[in-house]
């Protein structure tokens, strides 16, 4: 069992990272249904909190049916960051994780997300101030260091460490990668092999696998693994991962079927959260993920980006279901 705070979780808990635009509420619990232990709100900006700006506090929105959940703060200001972890606590999450991470340019030049990597003794005060303002747990998301030349993890893991945090995730990457090029999972083996660090590590980057999930595990030590991208219109990669490493068999892929009552719930659950329109408006970037790969759609997929109902989406659910129903045996998935 791993335990952040009084948090208690499985012995390998499978994370879904935080993803602006993407880990909002309906996504969460879809990826909840499917097998994620932990979740984490979309980021949230500390001076918009503040700010009571509209967009921000809308992402404070968690709901019991997905505990153990997180919300995810970023900024450069100790004490922005201290009033919003106050705010934060008001909805009363299961902890409060600080972005280290985000490589976005409209982030890092406000001195903040993976900005903050420049800078460690800011790092540390801005951590400092959030601990302090809370009485939940706090953990942090951070990456390798701004670039190649300038890893610097482990110096932040013992330090963050020191300042109270409960848990640490490592996306393997520098800054300088964004989501570029291969995750080097060898730092985040060497902070676990540093007997100086005693809170759970979790890593994150690339992992995409059943199979890959047990190798890294295996191999480079960590307490658990966070899931990111591989997940978006891919939620069944949780369970997958849980199957494999339970029987050593792989699940066969979802369905149409699958898929389709996926976007369903999707949808529903976005239209109950956001209005009917502007939920299904926003579903619009997860129709083409869910069928990936999936022969013969393009045309379905121009007349999902098209409707503004949910009747609308359910006669055209039951005209792709029959779509792919009709098809040959040799041409069927």
């Amino acid at each position: 069992m791993i335990k952040i705070g009084s948090i208690e979780l499985p012995e390998f808990p499978l994370l879904l990272a935080p993803m602006e635009d993407v880990s909002d509420p309906p996504f969460r619990r879809l990826c909840k249904m499917h097998g994620a232990d932990l979740m984490y709100s979309e980021f949230i900006s500390s001076e918009g909190l503040i700010r009571d700006a509209i967009k921000s506090k809308k992402k404070l929105d968690i709901f019991d049916y997905e505990r153990p959940i997180g919300i995810q703060i970023f900024g450069g200001d100790e004490e922005a960051m201290a009033m919003s972890a106050k705010i934060v606590e008001t909805v009363e999450p299961d902890l409060v994780d600080i972005n280290f991470g985000c490589p976005v340019k409209k982030v890092v030049s406000k001195g903040a997300g993976a900005g903050v990597l420049k800078d460690i003794d800011l790092m540390v005060r801005l951590t400092k101030a959030v601990v302090k303002s809370t009485h939940l747990p706090v953990t942090v998301k951070t990456r390798l260091g701004w670039d190649s030349e300038h890893i610097n993890i482990d110096e932040v893991a013992e330090r963050l460490q020191d300042t109270g945090i409960k848990a640490l995730t490592i996306h393997a990457r520098t800054r300088a990668q964004m989501y570029k090029g291969e995750a080097d999972w060898e730092h985040i083996s060497r902070i676990k092999s540093n007997p100086n660090i005693e809170i759970p590590v979790f890593g994150n980057g690339d992992i995409d696998s059943p199979q890959k999930t047990l190798k890294y595990k295996e191999k480079y030590l960590c307490d658990g693994i966070m899931i990111g991208r591989a997940a978006i219109g891919y939620p069944w990669i949780f369970n997958e991962i849980k199957h494999f490493f339970e029987t050593g068999e792989i699940l066969p892929p979802p369905t149409i079927k699958d898929r389709l009552m996926a976007v369903k719930q999707h949808a529903v659950w976005s239209a109950e959260w956001k209005g009917e329109r502007l939920g299904l408006i926003e579903m619009r970037q997860h129709y083409g993920n869910y069928f990936r790969g999936i022969p013969h759609f393009k045309p379905f997929r121009k007349k999902f980006l098209e409707i503004l109902t949910l009747d609308e989406m359910d006669h055209l659910i039951a005209e792709t279901q029959s779509f792919y129903d009709d098809l040959t045996p040799e041409s069927s998935l």
